[in-house]
C-alpha cells in the first residue's frame, strides 16, 4: 500500500499529545492526512506532536477538549470541521489508567474512569459518525488494552472500562458497516508511555519478564497496527479487535 493512503483524509486522534497517540499522529502525517490532535491540558506535549507532524509535510491542528464533555466534544469536531473538513478517520485513544485495591476503589474512581474512557469514545464517535454516513466513508479504531483480557485485581474499574470499548466496538462495526464504516480495535499490551512508566520499574520489569518477547513494545509498533486498521489493507475487517502485547495473552 502507498505511503500516501491516507492523503485528502481529515483524522482526529484523541490523546495525541503522547504516546501511542503522538506516535499514530506522525503515522498518520507519513501517510499523508490532515491530523488533527486532541489534548486535554499539556499543550507543551501536543505541540511536540504537532511538530511531527509538520516536520511529515502534513497540516497539523491542535484541538484541546475534554472528551468525557459533550459540548467540548462538539466544539473540537466543529473546529476540525472549520479547517479541514469532515473527521474521516478517528482514532479513539484518550484514556486514563489507576491501580486501585478493591478495598480503596470508590465510585467516584469507577465514574471518572467510565466519563474518560467509555463516555470519551462514544461522544467522539457520535459527533463525526452522521458525516462519515452522509459521505458513505469513515474508519474509527477505538484503543482498548490488554487490561480487558487479563485479569486485573488492582484494575477493576480501569479493566472494566476497556472491555467496554471492545463491545462499544463491536455493536458500532455491525451498526455502521452498511454506510461503509469500519470500527475496530487494538488492545496494547505493556507499550513503553508515560503512562506505562508511571507503573512504577518494579513492577514495569515485572510485566517485561511475563512478556514472551521479553520487552515493552514500542508506540510506533502500535501505530503501524492503527495504520493497518485505517487502511485498505484491512478493508474486509470489522468489529475486531487485534491484541498486541509481545504474547503475553
Amino acid at each position: 500500500m502507498s505511503e500516501n493512503q491516507f492523503a485528502g483524509r481529515t483524522a482526529l486522534v484523541t490523546g495525541g499529545g503522547r504516546g501511542i497517540g503522538r506516535a499514530v499522529c506522525a503515522m498518520l502525517a507519513q501517510n499523508g492526512a490532515r491530523v488533527a490532535i486532541n489534548y486535554q491540558r499539556d499543550e507543551r506535549a501536543a505541540r511536540q506532536s504537532l511538530q511531527q507532524v509538520e516536520a511529515a509535510g502534513a497540516q497539523g491542528l491542535l484541538v484541546p477538549a475534554d472528551v468525557s464533555q459533550a459540548t467540548e466534544v462538539e466544539r473540537m469536531v466543529g473546529a476540525v470541521r472549520e479547517r479541514f473538513g469532515p473527521v474521516e478517520l478517528l482514532v479513539n485513544n484518550a484514556g486514563i489508567s489507576a491501580m486501585v485495591e478493591h478495598d480503596e476503589l470508590e465510585f467516584d474512581a469507577w465514574k471518572r474512569m467510565f466519563e474518560v474512557n467509555v463516555d470519551g469514545p462514544f461522544l467522539t464517535t457520535w459527533a463525526v459518525k452522521d458525516e462519515m454516513v452522509a459521505g458513505g466513508y469513515g474508519r474509527i479504531v477505538n484503543i482498548s488494552s490488554l487490561a480487558a483480557i487479563l485479569l486485573k485485581k488492582s484494575m477493576i474499574h480501569y479493566a472494566t472500562t476497556k472491555a467496554a470499548v471492545i463491545a462499544f466496538t463491536r455493536h458500532c462495526a455491525e451498526a455502521l458497516a452498511p454506510h461503509n464504516i469500519r470500527v475496530n480495535c487494538l488492545a496494547p499490551g505493556l507499550t513503553d508511555t508515560d503512562m506505562a512508566q508511571g507503573a512504577g520499574s518494579i513492577l514495569v520489569e515485572q510485566l517485561i519478564a511475563g512478556t514472551p518477547m521479553g520487552r515493552m513494545a514500542a508506540p510506533g509498533e502500535m501505530a503501524t497496527v492503527v495504520k493497518f486498521l485505517l487502511g485498505d489493507d484491512s478493508s474486509f475487517v470489522t468489529g475486531q479487535t487485534i491484541v498486541a502485547c509481545g504474547g503475553r495473552s
